[in-house]
Order: C-alpha cells, then structure tokens, then sequence
C-alpha cells in the first residue's frame, strides 16, 4: 500500500515549437518504460522534518521529491498530510540514471504525489494532481496521468493518450550525463530561430514508423535537441549508429527492439 513504481520515459520524438515565458514549447511523444523504474516508499519514522532516504546526493530542497511535497502543501493545506509524514520518511531506491534523459525526477515527483494522494485520502483528481505537478517539471504531468504513450505539448501540460502498436525499446545510457538546462540554453542561442513547427504538426496523427520512414534520410530530424546537445557534449556523436535515437534531453539512446 505504501509503494509505487516510477517508471522512466522516452521520447520517440522531440520537437521545439517556441519559446514563451522563459521556457519552450515542445511536441513530442512519450513513451513509458515499464521495465525501468525507480521505487518509493513511506516506512515509518518518527520525523523531526522532511525526511527522503536513498538520495543523499541530491540536496533536499533541490529534491523533485521535496519540491512535489512543497507543491502539494500550497495547493492541499491538509494537515493529514503534514502528519503522515512526521511519521513517515520518503525511500527511494533508485535505478533511473540522472541526467540521463528518461525523466527520473519527474517520474518520483508524479509518484510521490499519487501514492500521497492515495495514502493520506485527498481523493484529489488526475488534472488537478497534474497541474500541482506541473509545479515541479515538465514531464510531470506525463507521469501523472500515467498513459503508456502519449502525444505531450505545451509546456509539457498538454497530455493527450495516442494509440500505437506495442513497441519494445532497448535503452543505452553512456557513463555520463547531459544537463538539461545546458542543453536548452544551447538549443535557444544556436538553433531556436530556424524551428518551423509546420513542417512535423502532422506527426501528431502519425504512428512512429510513419514517422521514421518521413526521417530516414536523417534521423537527428527526430529529436531537436540531438544537435544542441552534441555542440555542448561532442562525445555523443561517437556513441551510437544510425539505429539508435537520442531520446529527451540526457544522454541516453533507444532503438527499437525486432520482434
């Protein structure tokens, strides 16, 4: 009862369509990673404040954990939960890599937030628990609303389930990571103005192999950060041939798996 999965994601592709407020607008699909995941836990424990195990090197207050706790308090008020937790610390055993690109914090963030709102009764609904979750991150509404593939725009608070045939990936995650923020920044400053959303609206519609048969030609058309992210970590050119998609903002690949 006082367990979840938080399973990690890809992004079959990724696309840019602007810059708003600070942050940019994406399309992309998801895709859930059901064989990759962290664990989170409540045990019991009587605690003086806040307590999260198994993240040590993570600060608290920088935890997407403690920050979906944060979110929760401002939005709920509920002193249940306030309680629940002097009696009971977070443990998170941790499998998804940082930095990795698959949405590690994100997906500990949504889960903490159901398994709160489960355990402590708030009966709070999936959109609202989304948008206390799009507080944290992006990709947390994603996780949140829990679909094995969906079509994500936005800011990344527009989850829409899309229908496709099972696809099994197989993941490569290089002994090191990329930034997110890093990334970003490099996209905006050398790539953001020659984006033409037009040109993959329709991807929308499109199953993924319709998709790969449109970038054949060149498969870094599937990910608009690929090229953002090799100006700032150039050893990801190197990694993985043409089989192989970069998948988020990290540094992990995916390629399908034949069946």
């Amino acid at each position: 009862m006082y367990t979840i999965k938080a399973f990690a994601k890809i992004n079959l592709y990724l696309k840019i369509t602007g810059f708003s407020d600070g942050y940019h607008t994406i399309e992309s699909r998801f895709l859930r990673v059901d064989d990759l995941y962290d664990t989170i836990s409540f045990t019991p424990c009587e605690c003086e404040s806040f307590t999260i195990d198994g993240m040590d090197n993570v600060e608290l207050t920088n935890n997407t954990i403690y920050k979906a706790f944060i979110a929760l308090n401002n939005f709920n008020g509920n002193s249940d939960v306030l309680d629940f937790f002097h009696h009971h610390k977070v443990v998170v055993n941790k499998q998804i890599p940082t930095l990795a690109g698959l949405g590690g914090g994100s997906s500990d963030a949504a889960s903490f937030l159901m398994l709160t709102n489960r355990v402590c009764n708030l009966n709070i609904d999936t959109p609202t628990l989304a948008l206390i979750g799009s507080k944290v991150g992006a990709d947390v509404p994603f996780f949140v609303y829990n679909y094995k593939i969906a079509n994500v725009s936005g800011f990344g608070e527009i989850i829409e389930p899309f229908e496709e045939e099972d696809i099994e990936v197989e993941l490569f995650t290089p002994n090191f990571g990329c930034d997110t923020a890093i990334v970003y920044k490099s996209f905006k400053e050398h790539f953001l103005k020659n984006i033409n959303p037009k040109s993959f609206k329709h991807w929308t519609k499109l199953k993924f192999i319709d998709i790969l048969k449109e970038t054949s030609w060149n498969r870094s058309l599937l990910n608009d950060l690929y090229q953002a992210a090799v100006t700032i970590y150039p050893m990801l050119e190197n990694q993985k041939d043409e089989e192989w998609f970069f998948s988020g903002s990290g540094s992990t690949f995916f390629r399908l798996k034949i069946k």
